[in-house]
């Protein structure tokens, strides 16, 4: 399958895709088509393990990957030695027709896991199938949870190197320790003084500058990106709406061909852009619940069609979500616009420009039809972890809760009360402090760092801490470079030279 850039750009193989992340023009890595999935395979993927359902969506789209190579990357990747539950992404029923999809049982105890130990895997393969001798370096901007996942997919791994960039004063405590604490003779982590959307503008830019592509060149490396604007981020998170929806039918909750909702907290948007793509392979979804925190730019967008980043940003209690740039979003404009490459990146250059863009009242209708959209402040996060817990005793951690307060409000505004999936994409215990505020009151934290918050959320819930939060607090701090969001490229050279 050849795969096309968002802005018009010449079509490339899937290891080509996965291995330069990025089109040459700007655009991002989009497939020819969408393989289809048929209801009687959908079926059939009830009795796969989640291994055997990966490689049968995968292989759909990485065709110049052989199928040994396919099994054995997610052999390794899907290692249940990673993972703590052996169904790798396990649904958790907490109220009729409400079931929970959660993707926090690998070694970073988020959702990116999921992406992010196979992605070390195709990229080495790509390397070698395009004759790559240089060392592929990955640049990663993270909000908080893919910088710690790249950095553990990528650690040790021979023939790479990773550099993440993170706000400094923009994520949890335990997200900032995960990263700065990481081991690897080939990481590198790098704090900014600006947002989440300064330090993924920068790598944008990076990317984009022929003088330092030089100046990496020249060190023997080419570079490569982790984010999920690379396709090998997008398509295994591909994999588990198949197998969410397969589970219920193992369950019994589902008949086959009956839609299910999938609620998704978003902030890049290319975890709901999976569920979109899954949709366009023949899953039978009826709505994408697109759910954000007060930074509610999509809200906005898919209520009104204008994309409008003029407006305050916000630091909240769910970090990994404070952003007004979210790349994966061109992917979709680029189906809503019948591929029209042209059109994409006039509407990109609008937003670099003029920090805005319309799609017009009959391409507004059109998403429509597929996402519904929803948004709640800190407040209501915090309610809705504690009446959660309260009523159905499942702890949730603060992007979830964001989901399930818009499958609420959903729910009564349409009266569609159609299977729904949630999409839990982190541990509580990466947000300790601010779970166990809604739990037990703010004065609860008072005087406590993160690790008492997660002693103390653990005497109150019953639910157990994770090993890797335990073990935290006991490894050295190794990273800590930190540059201004306009000194990005100097702070990577600068790690190249350690």
């Amino acid at each position: 399958m050849s795969f096309f850039s968002t802005r018009g750009g010449a079509a490339v193989t899937a290891s080509q895709a996965i291995l330069y992340g990025l089109a040459p023009d700007g655009g991002l890595y989009v497939p020819a088509m969408f393989p289809p999935i048929s209801l009687k395979k959908i079926g059939e993927l009830a009795d796969m393990n989640y291994r055997q359902r990966a490689c049968a969506i995968l292989k759909t789209y990485l065709e110049d990957f052989t199928i040994p190579e396919i099994e054995a990357a997610l052999s390794a990747a899907y290692d249940e030695r990673k993972f703590d539950d052996p169904a790798i992404a396990p649904m958790k029923k907490i109220e009729d027709d409400t079931w929970v999809l959660e993707l926090f049982h690998g070694p970073t105890l988020a959702f990116k896991d999921m992406a992010l130990q196979l992605l070390p895997h195709l990229t080495t393969l790509s390397a070698k199938k395009n004759g790559e001798e240089r060392e592929v370096s990955i640049l990663v901007a993270t909000s908080g949870d893919t910088g710690k996942a790249a950095l553990e997919g990528f650690k040790d791994v021979k023939g790479t190197s990773c550099t993440v960039f993170y706000p400094s004063d923009g994520v949890s405590d335990v997200q900032k320790l995960q990263m700065t604490t990481t081991g690897g003779d080939n990481t590198h982590v790098i704090g900014i003084q600006g947002n989440f959307d300064d330090a993924q503008t920068g790598v944008k830019n990076l990317f984009a500058s022929a003088a330092f592509n030089a100046q990496v060149n020249a060190k023997g490396k080419v570079l490569s990106s982790a984010n999920s604007i690379n396709f090998g981020r997008l398509v295994p998170q591909i994999v588990y709406y198949f197998s969410a929806y397969a589970d219920l039918l193992q369950a019994g909750a589902i008949a086959l061909g009956d839609p299910v909702n999938f609620v998704v907290p978003t902030g890049n948007f290319g975890n709901i852009l999976a569920a979109y793509y899954a949709r366009n392979m023949g899953l039978p979804v009826g709505k994408l619940i697109c759910a954000s925190n007060r930074n509610n730019v999509l809200t906005d967008f898919f209520r009104s069609g204008v994309y409008d980043t003029r407006r305050t940003f916000f630091k909240t209690t769910s970090p990994s979500m404070d952003i007004l740039l979210s790349s994966n979003l061109e992917r979709l404009l680029y189906e809503c616009a019948d591929r029209d490459g042209e059109l994409v990146a006039t509407w990109m250059k609008q937003l670099k420009e003029c920090y805005t863009y319309a799609i017009g009242e009959q391409r507004q209708e059109w998403m429509r039809d597929v996402f519904d959209a929803g948004y709640c402040d800190d407040m209501q996060c915090a309610q809705e972890i504690r009446a959660r817990f309260e009523t159905d005793h499942y702890l949730m951690d603060t992007h979830t809760a964001v989901a399930s307060h818009v499958l609420k409000e959903y729910r009564e505004k349409t009266g569609d009360m159609t299977t729904a999936v949630i999409v839990s994409t982190a541990s509580p215990y990466k947000f300790a402090q601010d779970v166990l505020s809604a739990v037990e009151g703010k004065e609860a934290v008072n005087g406590l760092d993160a690790f008492e918050c997660s002693d103390m959320l653990e005497k109150v819930t019953g639910v157990k801490v994770p090993q890797q939060v335990r073990e935290l607090r006991k490894l050295p701090v190794r990273h800590k470079q930190q540059c201004g969001k306009d000194k990005m490229a100097e702070a990577v050279m600068e790690a190249f030279a350690k």
